[in-house]
């Protein structure tokens, strides 16, 4: 695994008030509902919000929790309240992390033949399983280097795009699921990243390519051709829970589970 590198957290010289207003607006719940949440008044979440008001950090915190805000943006709502930042941001590389890091790679391993890995908050690969290494054969090296990135991975034209035979309808969710996080974290860093991979040209779909249209899966599946069969996946992200510090909030476990008996039995024969 690599350390990982986020951006910083957005700070206004605003105070917390408006930040706080942001998140419950970005919510859409009222002041009242926040209020009941918080055990508070709307009162007093309306004289927070304005300025009138300075919160305690407990009470910064404890709106953060209801507001399910990220654990780095609540670092930001700590300092613009006049507060100590409460959560760390350790290094993947620290030895504080070992056992996250072991964890991890437990995790992926146990997941093979199927493809799985580890992404941090700029989707730069931290860790990956002998799956994914199969379904990179044949990408060029300077795109599967030292803390590769997975939407370059998928999306460059010489990476895993020519080969997803649906790659339009891939592509779109790929791209939507990038908006979603950039008007969560706000961060500089993914938001260059979406510029970068949305400008790709789009290759020319294979023969055989799905049809547009409804798809007869549970959910959005991937469709990739490798060595000449058709592979079916369909994926799935998990996080860790609670956690108290910025790195491991921000690391994602990506599997991707067949959708099909063929893929499954494609995958563990290779496997042997």
């Amino acid at each position: 695994m690599t350390p990982t590198t986020s951006a910083p957290a957005v700070v206004t010289g605003n105070g917390v008030g408006p930040l706080l207003r942001a998140w419950r607006e970005r919510r859409r719940i009222s002041q009242l509902e926040l209020a009941l949440r918080a055990d508070s008044s709307a009162r007093h979440i309306s004289f927070v919000e304005t300025g009138r008001s300075r919160p305690s950090e407990e009470m910064v915190l404890r709106l953060a929790e209801r507001l399910d805000v990220p654990v780095r943006e609540r670092n930001a709502l700590l300092l613009a309240a006049g507060y100590a930042p409460r959560y760390p941001e350790t290094p993947l590389d620290d030895p504080a992390l070992d056992a996250v890091r072991d964890g991890l790679e437990r995790l992926i391993r146990g997941y093979e033949p199927y493809p799985a890995l580890v992404v941090d908050a700029g989707y730069d690969v931290v860790a990956a399983n002998r799956g994914v290494v199969l379904l990179l054969e044949g990408v060029p090296e300077r795109l599967t280097a030292q803390a590769p990135n997975a939407m370059r991975l998928t999306l460059h034209p010489e990476g895993l795009a020519p080969r997803i035979r649906n790659l339009r309808e891939w592509r779109g969710h790929l791209l939507a699921q990038m908006e979603r996080e950039i008007a969560l974290h706000r961060s500089d860093r993914l938001r260059a990243l979406h510029e970068e991979v949305s400008a790709y040209p789009v290759p020319e779909e294979p023969p055989g390519a799905e049809p547009a249209g409804p798809v007869p899966y549970f959910a959005l599946p991937l469709v990739v051709e490798h060595g000449g069969r058709t592979l079916s996946f369909v994926s799935s992200i998990s996080t860790f829970n609670t956690p108290m510090d910025v790195t491991v909030a921000e690391l994602a476990v990506e599997t991707f589970l067949p959708a099909d008996p063929a893929t499954a039995e494609y995958l563990r024969a290779r496997a042997g």
